[in-house]
Parts: structure tokens; sequence; C-alpha cells
């Protein structure tokens, strides 16, 4: 291989590169977590009610805080109100989306896997997939409950393939039964 070989090869091999990284650098992939390693690794698991969400600069980086109430604590112990961080947000202007965070609207419910660095708010395990949004129907009144990644593709190390999968449409109490099974099953 001559010199002009030599550089070809090396700027294909570079330019390669830089697509390979920019393809990659604008994506999100999950590795599932199955109910029960979820119960399992969260500090603590409550239903909650979004009571305002504020974002802002730090450090470089958008972070949103959102205040919730707790309603009822399935796992943990928490106080009457918490404050959950998540990356991205609106802020000076400017919108970072980070796919997979979840957002929270003031007023709705929602069931939050949870896990908080020390002297830090809590995060949300799995962001979406540690996410189940209650949805109340208005002519029946029932609550349903939705995992936030039921319908993102998240990698099955298992079966080595995207798929989608989750809570869909459950019912607050079979959801609620299956929660205190799975956190049961951690003690």
């Amino acid at each position: 291989m001559n010199f002009a070989q030599r550089r070809r090869f090396l700027w294909i091999l570079f330019l390669g590169g830089l697509l390979l990284i920019a393809l990659v650098a604008n994506a999100t992939t999950f590795t599932r977590l199955p109910f029960g390693s979820l119960a399992q690794q969260a500090a603590a698991v409550a239903r909650l009610r979004c009571l305002a969400a504020e974002s802002r600069w730090e450090q470089g980086e958008i972070w949103t805080d959102t205040r919730f109430a707790v309603l009822e604590t399935e796992k943990g112990t928490l106080p009457q109100q918490i404050t959950v961080r998540t990356p991205g947000g609106r802020a000076g202007g400017l919108e970072a989306h980070v796919d997979g965070v979840p957002r929270f609207r003031p007023g709705e419910e929602v069931y939050l896997f949870l896990w908080a660095p020390a002297g830090e708010p809590y995060r949300v395990l799995g962001w979406a997939q540690g996410t189940f949004r209650i949805v109340k129907n208005p002519l029946t009144r029932q609550e349903t409950v939705t995992q936030e990644s039921a319908a993102m593709p998240v990698f099955d190390p298992q079966r080595r393939e995207f798929r989608s999968a989750g809570f869909r449409r459950v019912p607050v109490a079979d959801f609620r039964e299956r929660l205190r099974r799975a956190v049961a099953e951690t003690r």
C-alpha cells in the first residue's frame, strides 16, 4: 500500500468513525428492567400527584425538578412531598430533550420507582421504565395504569432484540396487587 492509498484509507476510516459517533450520540438505548428488578432496585415506590415542575441550568446542563404530593407509599419511607430530578427541560429560552426521560404535568397522578443519591433529590429508576401513568376513564371512573415505556422499543438482552412491552391499561387494583407481591419478594 503506497502513501496515497494509506492516506485515503485513513480518511475513510476517520469519516466512517465520525458518522458512527454522530449516529450513536443521538440515540438512547434502554435495557429492559423486569418489573421484579424495578421493585428490588427502587429505594421507594409510591403513588404521587404532580404539583409543579421547574427547569433550570446547572453546571452547563438543563435539569427539571418536579414536586409531588405523596398519596400512598408501597415501598420505603417518604415525606408528604418529594422532589424528583430529571435531565432536560426548558430554561433560558432553550430546550433539552432526553429520550426516555418522563415529563410530568401538574395534577396528573403516577406511580414512580425511585432512587436517591445521597443528599440529592429523588430520581426515577429506569426513567420511562419506572414511570407508570394513571388515567381515569371519565365514563366508568375506573383508573388504569400504563407504563411509560410500554410503547418504546427497549433492548431485551435475553432475546437479543428490541421490543415493546410493559403494562398497558392495567386496572389500578391489579397493578397495586402485582406491585405489592413484587415488593414482598424483595424482602
